[in-house]
């Protein structure tokens, strides 16, 4: 499997609080970002697998929602996020 437990306790200790602070929108981006990107590199030598398309496309969906939270909540904060991760916009 591409995400092992150690792996997202890593992305939740560098975006959130803590390896254990997994409910924060910093942390919830981090990891979908991370999962998005797994799924774009499927994606470019699986062509037609549309089930993971459906899926990506999902991800791109809820990411973007948690980004829109967070620029209504804190802008501030907002922005170090799309900074750190490298994110347009």
């Amino acid at each position: 499997m591409y995400l092992d437990p150690a792996k997202k306790a890593e992305i939740f200790e560098k975006y959130g609080k803590s390896n254990s602070d997994t409910g924060s929108t910093e942390a919830q981006i981090a990891l979908f970002s991370y999962r998005i990107s797994h799924l774009t590199e499927h994606m470019k030598l699986n062509r037609k697998d549309y089930s993971t398309e459906r899926a990506l496309t999902m991800l791109v969906a809820k990411r973007r929602r948690l980004l829109n939270y967070l620029t209504d909540k804190d802008i501030t904060r907002y922005r170090t996020i799309i900074k750190t991760l490298g994110l347009r916009k």
